[in-house]
């Protein structure tokens, strides 16, 4: 029988001179661990923008996604990063393979605010394209773009999609067993401003409702809240230190549920 899958989100913040994200996913994939890894690229396609002279707009912290932008950003994270991060998990020895969430048309969204263009929310997930890959034995890579769910015409739209919403997606699709946030804190704070290492599924959604976390955290929160609701524990990391990855995902460490971070489910 198939081993649980762990589904480990990575953004552009995470990826620096001292960090081993893809070292550990190697390493633990050479152990026979089964991951999918999801990507951003909110900086790239920044810089890409500028060189193409089209103006980066944000509404609410999401990137406005218009016909020009949009290009760009297909091209960056389904192109660019998503074939970079292939290459140098198989220079580490890892076999690896890329997709987007348009293959298998793995994620299917609508777009759902005028304000924000073609920018999407998830209404469907057929990951067995995915599952496939990791059935294969190989690290499936994934860029957050959607198909939009049509009404069977022949004319088919492309979707920005918020990374960490496609992770905690396809976490609870695939009913991982964990979904790892590699960010650029060390995890998620209370009230009071202290990194909890622990959240109930309870105490996370107060954060969102009081408007505690904020920003980028919000999303990463209610991924874990999707995640949680097919058996996923999510934990919530800074991704720069070294060997992040291999010690949050150890099996002392996740059995007993201790290690750096925030730990929600």
């Amino acid at each position: 029988m198939a081993g649980p899958i762990d589904v480990i989100k990575i953004g552009g913040s995470t990826l620096g001179s001292h960090d081993t994200s893809l070292d550990d996913i190697a390493a633990l994939h050479s152990r026979g661990r089964r991951l999918v890894l999801v990507h951003g690229g909110g900086a790239t396609i920044t810089e890409w923008l500028k060189l193409h002279g089209v103006r980066s707009k944000f509404v609410r912290g999401l990137r406005v996604t218009d016909e020009a932008t949009l290009d760009v950003v297909v091209a960056v994270l389904a192109g660019l990063i998503n074939k970079r991060l292939v290459a140098e998990l198989s220079a580490r020895g890892a076999r690896a393979i890329g997709l987007s969430g348009v293959d298998g048309a793995v994620l299917q969204a609508q777009r759902y605010d005028a304000e924000l263009g073609f920018v999407g929310e998830v209404t469907a997930v057929d990951a067995a394209a995915v599952r496939s890959v990791v059935d294969g034995g190989a690290v499936a890579v994934v860029a957050p773009i959607a198909v939009e769910a049509g009404d069977g015409g022949s004319r088919a739209q492309l979707l920005n999609v918020n990374a960490d919403t496609a992770a905690g997606e396809l976490a609870a699709a695939l009913n991982a067993q964990r979904l790892v946030f590699l960010t650029d804190v060390p995890g998620v704070k209370d009230a009071i401003g202290a990194v909890a290492a622990t959240l109930t599924p309870e105490q996370a959604r107060a954060l969102i409702e009081e408007q505690v976390a904020s920003g980028g955290m919000i999303p990463k929160l209610e991924a874990a809240l999707l995640a949680d609701s097919s058996g996923a524990t999510t934990i919530i990391a800074d991704g720069r230190e070294s060997g992040a990855l291999r010690t949050l995902l150890a099996d002392e460490a996740a059995s007993a549920g201790s290690g750096p971070g925030t730990r929600i489910g």
